[in-house]
Formats: structure tokens, C-alpha cells, sequence
């Protein structure tokens, strides 16, 4: 099966930024959709952003667009999300996740292959 290993969260200041990666290991990450979620301390799961397996669809939370991108690098078989003028409530445990590619893609359903998570915590 396809396995996805998060790294790259920590503790930044409000204002700053920081980039998760997903690295992937088995399969190749260009034949899958690609979605980032979140959980922050007592709330549910929160789709984040996601990227098609062609590269050609992407679609965000409201809450977060225009300040965090997605991305993929197929020489390196990891994704991204690249996280800018970061705000207290984005402090949560963020997963990416995965699924075979389709058409488009979805920050709600659909996704098979989870990571483990890493920690965000955006505090003064």
C-alpha cells in the first residue's frame, strides 16, 4: 500500500510560515489526489487543500486561501503544503492523505491513504 510519512511542523509565530511535506514511499504520488487535513484541540477533521493527480485541480478551505499552497515534486515523491501568514487557529495536527487519481479533487471525501500527522502550533 501507498505510505505517507508527515514532516515539518513545530511551534512558528503568528505571521509566520512553515512548509509540511509528505513523503511517499511504495507507489509514485503523481498517480494519487493529494489532500491535506486538519484537527485542532476539540474540533473535527477540516479539509485543508487538495491537488489532483494531473496537477491541474486544486481547491482550499476558505479559511486558508490565499495564504497556504499546495504542491508536488514527482522527481522527489513528496507533497507539500506551504503555510504563510500563519494565525493561532491554524494550530492543529495536520495529515496528508491519499487516493487513486481522479478528475478534480475533493477536502471532503474520497481519500484512502493517511500519514501519521505533525503537530502546528502557531503561539506568541
Amino acid at each position: 500500500q501507498l505510505q505517507l510519512v508527515e514532516s515539518g511542523g513545530g511551534l512558528v509565530q503568528p505571521g509566520g510560515s512553515l512548509r509540511l511535506s509528505c513523503a511517499a514511499s511504495r507507489f509514485s504520488l503523481d498517480a494519487y489526489n493529494i489532500g491535506w487535513f486538519r484537527q485542532a484541540p476539540g474540533k473535527g477533521r477540516e479539509g485543508v487543500a487538495c491537488l489532483s493527480g494531473g496537477g491541474r485541480s486544486t481547491n482550499y478551505a476558505d479559511s486558508v486561501k490565499g495564504r497556504f499552497t499546495i504542491s508536488r515534486d514527482n522527481a522527489k515523491n513528496t507533497a507539500y503544503l506551504q503555510m504563510n501568514s500563519l494565525k493561532p487557529e491554524d494550530t492543529a495536527i495536520y495529515y496528508c492523505a491519499a487516493r487513486t487519481a481522479v478528475l478534480g479533487c475533493s477536502i471532503h471525501a474520497g481519500y484512502v491513504y493517511w500519514g501519521q500527522g505533525t503537530q502546528v502550533t502557531v503561539s506568541s
